[in-house]
């Protein structure tokens, strides 16, 4: 006869550690983006993803006093360096068993060659060096995490759809009646109904109700929004002594989080620009460093404008987040005309005249400008006076704030 036997549980310590309360405190080094903060705990890393590094950030963590309680730091205290090293070891490869992040071999070269979307060449680490990426399912918790946070600072709930001045028929009503049409949703009004009946047919019974007594109720017309996140990844997003491209990273991927749970009928994309432009994934956000050193904002808007010309929603956006004035160009010839030297009078040209082309395709234009640079700010007020959109001159504390407010007000009302 088969038995069961019983005994006491002594867990490992690291079996007690939440991997999501973990991976919350590790988001800086996951999503660092080239900026050598002085006041980070992990600016010795590099933002290198190595399993190396990666241990060193847990233990940074540990020995924090921030994020363990009492209880459990006096037990980390009372650990020698081998039953620590153990500890290291079962966090990261829970980590791994959870998918948040994927173990991946070391390249062997002294640099890298090419180096990926919107990533500065960095030197490799050595020949058999182990490195990780982060996962989706990581991504998709700091989204989540992002938008918490930037929510929780505005003070507001989650809006659930975008509100227009039109009406239709539906299930909510909005207070409003009209005329049944073929095709309408039947959510009739009874009294409103057997009201235009009575008058036609008077008192009586049984009473007649024709196809023309039936009225129904209205509900607002909710319309789609095809939003395009235009992000500088210019060289300048990490100089003058501040990470701004950090936080306009947690802004796209919280602003993909909101719009995947809250407005499933919307479409968000990615354009990332620079001394050129292009698409990425909008899953791939958070592992972008900041990449060549000059603006193309004109190839930025291009890019855009063709992605949502393929959209059919009702709403077309641009949200530019930047730090910098346009200092380059894509000729014709396909050469990059650069010239990082105040405001070159054939970039902002070519710029304004890409604005034109966006106002005529009915895409708003809305610019979160990270600097208040006088001769800057006057290129982003015609914007968005061209465009019918608007400026927010802010700082990367508040930038969150901002985009989640304007894109849940959606103050565009009127569609045409």
């Amino acid at each position: 006869m088969k038995r069961t036997r019983y005994t006491k549980f002594n867990g490992n310590f690291a079996d007690g550690i939440g991997l999501d309360d973990l991976m919350e405190a590790l988001s800086d080094f996951m999503l660092d983006s080239g900026f050598q903060d002085p006041f980070s705990q992990f600016q010795e890393l590099n933002g290198e993803h190595t399993l190396e590094n990666l241990r060193e950030a847990l233990r940074q963590v540990m020995e924090s006093g921030d994020f363990l309680d009492e209880e459990a730091q006096q037990q980390y205290d009372d650990m020698n360096e081998q039953q620590r090293e153990q500890m290291l070891d079962t966090l990261v490869e829970r980590m791994q068993a959870g998918d948040y992040i994927q173990q991946q071999a070391g390249e062997a070269s002294e640099m890298q060659g090419q180096t990926s979307t919107g990533e500065i060449a960095q030197p490799a680490p050595p020949q058999g060096e182990a490195r990780f990426h982060v996962t989706d399912k990581s991504m998709d918790f700091l989204s989540y995490k992002s938008l918490r946070h930037l929510l929780g600072g505005m003070g507001r709930s989650v809006s659930g759809r975008h509100d227009t001045n039109y009406e239709a028929s539906g299930i909510e009503s909005s207070g409003s009646t009209k005329q049944y049409e073929f095709g309408d949703v039947m959510n009739l009004d009874v009294n409103a109904t057997l009201s235009s009946a009575m008058q036609r047919e008077g008192l009586t019974l049984p009473l007649n109700v024709e196809y023309g007594d039936l009225i129904i109720n209205q509900s607002e017309y909710q319309s789609s929004c095809a939003t395009v996140v235009m992000l500088d990844c210019s060289h300048s997003m990490i100089l003058y002594g501040e990470d701004r491209f950090t936080p306009a990273k947690r802004v796209a991927m919280a602003l993909s989080h909101l719009i995947r749970t809250q407005f499933p009928g919307d479409s968000l994309h990615l354009v990332l620009f620079h001394d050129s432009a292009e698409e990425l994934p909008i899953q791939q956000v958070a592992r972008v460093k900041v990449g060549p050193y000059y603006t193309n904002t004109r190839e930025g808007l291009r890019l855009a404008r063709r992605i949502l010309s393929r959209s059919n929603k009702d709403m077309k956006q641009i949200v530019m987040i930047t730090d910098g004035k346009p200092s380059a160009l894509t000729l014709d010839d396909g050469r990059i005309y650069r010239n990082a030297f105040g405001l070159d009078p054939m970039v902002i040209a070519e710029t304004l005249e890409e604005v034109s082309r966006c106002k005529r395709a009915n895409i708003v234009i809305n610019t979160f400008m990270l600097a208040q640079d006088f001769a800057l700010m006057q290129f982003v007020q015609k914007v968005s006076a061209m465009c019918r959109g608007k400026a927010y001159f802010t700082s990367p504390d508040k930038l969150g704030s901002y985009v989640l407010q304007d894109f849940m007000n959606r103050r565009m009302k009127t569609i045409h």
